[in-house]
């Protein structure tokens, strides 16, 4: 699928075409961005969206300390707590909605309602802990849900290659890992539609 400009909503209204002509229906698809704890969920979702994303959020504290290891992210202050959810519109009728999941493992079990419609997920990854994105991983290779791994390179981190990344994780060859930068919106866009030619590309004819 060749890479698609993201619509712009109309200068006067400042609405989708298909938002002002009724007879436009638009195909919503449910996407999930999932990922460990402190990876850049979030950030994600609140980067794209073309609505006030809906934010859980919840201040970290002492209690969690001994749960949630924080080393690596020591300036992260909040934690989501049930989902992040965002809307953004492609292809001027195609709309995107953006689910993402809690990360500490205390929240894995709202994930199978979360995932439910799903069309497929990008699993978002941190270099300076990959290993925290294997139970994501795990868990939509069991439910066969598609899924591409996005690479969220923080600043001042290494940057690799995404066959290094690849190689690291042991992902299929047919599954994508995309390079990103979740306070970048282009970025984002990019993986959003790497996952959505992955989902197509597996849809049965």
């Amino acid at each position: 699928m060749a890479a698609t400009a993201v619509a712009e909503p109309d200068a006067e209204e400042g609405l989708q075409g298909w938002q002002t002509d009724r007879s436009r229906a638009p195909i919503a698809t449910k996407i999930v961005i999932a990922g460990g704890f402190g990876v850049g969920k979030t950030t994600s979702v609140g980067s794209v969206s073309e609505i006030t994303p809906l934010r859980t959020e919840a201040l970290m504290t002492q209690a969690g300390e001994d749960v949630d290891d924080t080393a690596a992210i020591p300036e992260k202050l909040t934690t989501t707590v049930a989902m992040d959810f965002g809307r953004i519109t492609l292809d001027s009728d195609l709309v995107l909605h953006l689910f993402g999941t809690p990360g500490q493992q205390r929240f894995w079990f709202m994930w199978d309602d979360l995932v439910r419609g799903a069309i497929g997920a990008a699993v978002m990854a941190d270099t300076r802990r990959l290993e925290d994105c294997f139970p994501a991983l795990d868990y939509f290779e069991s439910c066969g849900l598609p899924y591409v791994v996005a690479v969220n390179h923080f600043e001042g981190t290494p940057r690799y290659e995404a066959e290094d990344v690849r190689e690291a994780l042991s992902v299929p060859a047919d599954v994508p890992v995309v390079i990103m930068d979740a306070r970048k919106r282009d970025t984002v866009i990019e993986a959003l539609l790497a996952l959505v030619a992955h989902a197509l590309d597996l849809t049965p004819e």
